[in-house]
């Protein structure tokens, strides 16, 4: 049952999800030793709501991302050229600083007998990043996944993120973003399929 927004909460049941007393404390205890008072009003329930937060930030534990693949069609009218959903934003957190990585990617495959609903391979993304991650893990994680499960031609991935671990610390290097890539398969081999797919991109 839907209730009006409150703090970013979306369902009612949310605020129903149990929260383990030591994960509270923990919350506390980084409040205070940052340097402010957990007990003033303000934070009285920051602890849960933190605890709900950082539970649907790595949601993607408890998902198989390859399972998103399990359904695929083959009738697709002789079709056999390159498949490609771009720009997918996704957000993930640095296993480093358990900062926010915000960015988007291209996934690309080559089909050979069988493709999926495209939506899947956004699935597949959003499985992945809901992980404490680093982006190179992350790119090779997705192609991986699609290159085992379809058994395409070829997979190209690109992610092109930016990471508050030094946008907003350390460096404090704004407006700074890193570009990954996979290739595999005809992707990886070809010269010219590669300058393709990437220029589809717009890489």
């Amino acid at each position: 049952m839907t209730h009006d927004p409150e703090d970013g909460d979306l369902f009612a049941d949310e605020a129903k999800i149990p929260v383990p007393d030591e994960v509270a404390d923990a919350i506390r205890t980084l409040i205070r030793w940052s340097g402010d008072d957990p007990t003033r009003e303000g934070l009285l329930d920051t602890p849960k709501r933190v605890a709900r937060a950082w539970k649907e930030y790595c949601a993607g534990y408890a998902d198989d991302p390859g399972h998103h693949l399990a359904r695929t069609f083959e009738e697709v009218g002789g079709y056999d050229d390159v498949v490609l959903l771009k720009d997918i934003p996704f957000q993930s957190h640095c296993e480093h600083h358990m900062a926010p990585i915000i960015g988007k990617a291209s996934i690309a495959y080559l089909p050979k007998d069988r493709v999926v609903g495209i939506s899947k391979l956004a699935r597949v993304l959003q499985g992945f990043a809901r992980r404490l991650q680093v982006q190179e893990r992350l790119t090779a994680e997705v192609a991986d996944c699609i290159w085992e499960k379809l058994q395409p031609a070829g997979v190209a991935v690109v992610i092109e993120a930016s990471h508050a671990c030094m946008t907003a610390r350390g460096v404090r290097t704004p407006g700074v973003g890193m570009v990954t890539s996979r290739m595999l398969g005809v992707f990886r081999d070809d010269e010219r399929s590669r300058q393709e797919v990437l220029s589809l991109m717009g890489y």
